[in-house]
């Protein structure tokens, strides 16, 4: 009889078949290549080798799988015919006969086939046809399920040279922003100040690109149980090249690259990575050059470092996560040499030693999200010209609190002493008492605390709406009698307030758009007071 379920099983088996024995004669055929010099060894050439012969060995096991699988649906597919031709028979008036218990068609009306097929599924041992068409169609549905994964994996693949696997991300993003009010950077300002040039306009209008990211994800081989791995990611905030409408080439710019090797309870990091003694930040696609109010209180830096965590389950599905390092001492000078190759050593950097860092955190799931209180620390000596040394440090405290299932407050504290080179005091390291040049010059590492707090609203589970605010204050009692503008490089900033409100919104996964309000009210110490306002219309696609 001429079932359309018979017909799609066979179609789908014979398409099946033929690719796994394409597949597995491709693989059959192709042939390690020749070592050369400067290739792998031949110990990895003989791992590879062994690699494809498993891989072929499986597609064989599974394409021996696959066709018992066709065999016994093939035999049940059959046994059903045989069970339902008898009545098909009686009911075109005419007895059955062999060649109509192997005929593929029949002229009867459906509707009484499948009622009595139903009342022999009631009476006879044998499998029901709505049983096996729940096989086929469950056969459909697996072999659907593995091409849209060898779809996905095609889409997601990204060719290397070793034979590790990587993953390409980041996003493309633009950003529209409106400006009132001067500030040190026209697309993503992060203090406010007055206008550098006398009589010129305090409202500005444009959009920059320069905030796209991509980032490269290496997953290599497992060493003494741990996995390894690998990432760096970029952007395109390194300057602006002398143009014309230089502003539109932004020079690419290495944020972070490091090396992980972690076990299931431990984990080993070295390279330039984020503070993970602040490890939080405000969310805001305004802002992805620099986290979100870097110079309010938002403690930040891409630092090089080499760091160890571990991680204690405890009961109630709690978690305990202690965490220690090293890190390059450097305290937010630029370099010397800006139009060079060369670097010479920083204040930090001088000493001949790192700084250091430790955090310990708690954390337990509440309402879908982590509960997590965390405590850090961090110290640092610097040297200055002339053997002035100033001893940088800094206590921090970070927190996530889930309020209701919708409502997240998060944020973080620090109070510090020298901290220009991790965004503290306003990006403001020394005071100099009087003329930098002089040897007798006295200075001071600058004391300062700050910090800032976020309410999340999860409106729905692609809109979210985020309320932040922040300061940074350094002290003025440490400015005022000690140093002044004019021996300082410029003014000397006391205080740095900012508040933002921003709609996020996810129609799909890897497609955002964000809305977003930004103020800045910055107090310099011998100065009068500047704002700027900043609405910044983002739009962005994650890869």
């Amino acid at each position: 009889m001429n079932n359309p379920g018979t017909l799609a099983l066979r179609t789908s088996a014979a398409f099946m078949a033929a690719v796994l024995l394409l597949s597995i004669t491709g693989l059959a055929q192709q042939s390690p290549p020749a070592p050369q010099p400067g290739d792998a060894s031949l110990r990895e050439l003989d791992s590879q080798v062994r690699d494809l012969r498993a891989v072929i060995e499986q597609l064989r096991t599974e394409n021996l799988q696959s066709r018992a699988e066709m065999r016994e649906l093939r035999q049940e597919l059959q046994d059903t015919r045989n069970l339902l031709a008898p009545l098909v028979a009686s009911m075109n008036g005419r007895p059955a006969s062999p060649a109509a218990t192997g005929s593929a068609s029949y002229s009867g009306n459906p509707a009484s086939i499948a009622s009595t097929s139903e009342a022999t599924q009631n009476t006879s041992g044998p499998p029901a046809a709505s049983d096996i068409g729940s096989r086929v169609q469950r056969l459909e549905e697996s072999t659907q399920l593995l091409g849209s994964k060898i779809d996905e994996q095609y889409q997601t693949k990204v060719e290397t040279a070793a034979k590790y696997r990587a993953r390409l991300s980041g996003i493309v993003l633009m950003n529209a922003f409106h400006n009132v009010g001067a500030s040190d950077n026209l697309d993503l300002p992060d203090y406010a100040q007055q206008p550098t040039v006398p009589g010129t306009s305090q409202t500005s209008l444009g959009a920059t690109l320069r905030q796209t990211e991509i980032g490269l994800e290496i997953f290599g081989p497992t060493l003494a149980g741990a996995k390894s791995s690998a990432n760096v990611q970029f952007d395109f905030f390194g300057g602006l090249p002398a143009t014309n409408n230089g502003v539109n080439f932004g020079i690419a710019r290495m944020q972070t690259a490091s090396l992980h090797l972690d076990w299931q309870d431990t984990s080993v990091i070295a390279g330039q990575d984020s503070l993970f003694i602040s490890p939080l930040s405000p969310t805001s696609f305004a802002s992805l050059a620099t986290p979100t109010f870097a110079y309010a209180g938002n403690l930040w830096g891409w630092t090089p470092q080499l760091r160890v965590e571990h991680r204690f389950d405890l009961a109630g599905r709690q978690m305990l996560t202690l965490q220690g390092g090293i890190l390059d001492n450097l305290d937010w000078e630029p370099p010397a040499n800006q139009y060079t190759y060369t670097r010479t050593a920083q204040a930090g950097e001088s000493t001949g030693q790192p700084a250091y860092a430790a955090r310990t955190a708690w954390s337990r799931p509440v309402f879908d999200h982590q509960l997590t209180f965390g405590v850090a620390g961090y110290y640092g000596r610097q040297r200055w010209p002339w053997s002035r040394y100033v001893d940088a440090w800094a206590g921090m405290t970070d927190w996530q609190i889930p309020i209701l299932r919708r409502l997240t407050l998060s944020g973080e504290f620090y109070r510090g002493r020298g901290v220009g080179g991790l965004g503290g005091a306003i990006g403001q390291t020394i005071l100099y008492g009087g003329s930098p040049m002089n040897p007798l010059t006295s200075i001071h590492g600058l004391d300062s605390a700050g910090g800032w707090s976020q309410l999340k609203f999860q409106l729905t589970p692609k809109l979210e709406l985020n309320g932040v605010f922040a300061e940074d204050n350094a002290f003025a009692s440490d400015v005022r009698g000690f140093a002044t503008d004019a021996n300082n490089f410029g003014p000397i900033l006391g205080r740095n307030r900012g508040a933002l409100g921003n709609l996020i919104y996810r129609p799909r996964s890897d497609l955002l758009l964000s809305a977003e309000f930004r103020r800045l009210h910055t107090f310099p110490v011998y100065d009068s007071a500047s704002v700027t306002n900043q609405v910044n219309l983002a739009m962005g696609i994650l890869f």
